[in-house]
């Protein structure tokens, strides 16, 4: 049996990377759990801590404001998100890595203050952004609630990395996105072709002006969409997720019909991809119906 998940969206626009940054963002993080006090996972947008402002340099502020994880910065968020009691996510930030490199990275914080996930954006948005690519897809379990995956922006028109998300067992898929550009159309379409083929939660929370053009929305299992935001302006989209609806909708099929997960009869040779120099194994792609 899952619990419920109270979950809260915060369209907003970018702190600056200015040294109050983190006492504003601690302030609005008290703020929205104040006005929703039932909420157990709060996230931001990309970037949401490492903004820039209009004629900044984005590469001095991108320098600017990379740490390490377990920095000053990574330290401040884990306290509160175990003064807010709830699962943080402030958003991405940018990581100065033990390689010396700048990742754009999804940090996660338990309501005990603990770092339980990072993930680092595998598909920049080049040649646009010059962050270093991350290697690998991450999921968490969000005690006993369900498994969540994270995405960055680009990330969800990959077809690739929602579908491995899933497979390791993601109920929820979050995608934390800092779209200005006309093209968040497209990205609201994807939510829900992501939902629906992977048979999973979409949240996709962009930022406001003028940072973003808002339009987050969630997506249920079937692509039906839940709740979204207006475009631009800052608002806090709110929804409770019973995670164990996209374990039943693989079980039985959307709308009782498609079994995405359970395509392949029994002894079926394997597929190959040439793309990918492999293969779709009919043993493991029915891994994703389980928990990995």
């Amino acid at each position: 049996m899952t619990i419920p998940l109270p979950v809260a969206l915060v369209q907003a626009a970018a702190w600056h990377h200015a040294a109050d940054g983190l006492d504003a963002f601690a302030a609005d993080v008290r703020r929205v759990v104040g006005a929703h006090p039932g909420v157990r996972l709060l996230a931001y947008p990309e970037l949401h801590l490492c903004g820039h402002r209009a004629g900044e340099d984005p590469e001095a502020v991108m320098a600017s404001a990379a740490q390490p994880l377990d920095g000053p910065r990574g330290r401040r968020l884990a306290e509160l998100a175990r003064e807010a009691g709830v699962w943080l996510v402030p958003g991405t930030v940018y990581e100065r890595g033990a390689d010396g490199r700048i990742y754009n990275t999804a940090p996660v914080y338990s309501p005990t203050g603990e770092r339980v996930a990072e993930y680092r954006k595998v598909f920049v948005w080049r040649p646009h952004e010059t962050t270093a690519s991350g290697d690998g897809f991450v999921v968490f379990d969000l005690g006993d609630h369900g498994r969540v995956g994270l995405t960055i922006c680009y990330d969800a028109w990959f077809p690739e990395v929602t579908r491995h998300l899933a497979w390791r067992g993601a109920d929820l898929v979050l995608n934390l996105v800092r779209t200005p550009t006309v093209d968040r159309a497209q990205e609201v379409v994807l939510a829900r072709a992501n939902a629906i083929v992977n048979q999973v939660f979409m949240a996709s929370l962009n930022a406001a002006a003028p940072d973003g053009v808002g339009r987050s929305l969630f997506v249920d299992p079937e692509g039906q969409v839940r709740a979204e935001a207006g475009p631009g302006r800052e608002e806090v989209l709110t929804d409770v997720l019973d995670l164990a609806e996209a374990r039943r909708v693989r079980a039985a099929g959307t709308a009782g019909l498609a079994r995405v997960w359970d395509p392949f009869a029994d002894g079926q040779a394997p597929l190959e991809l040439p793309l990918y120099e492999g293969r779709i194994d009919p043993a493991r792609w029915r891994r994703g119906a389980t928990r990995p």
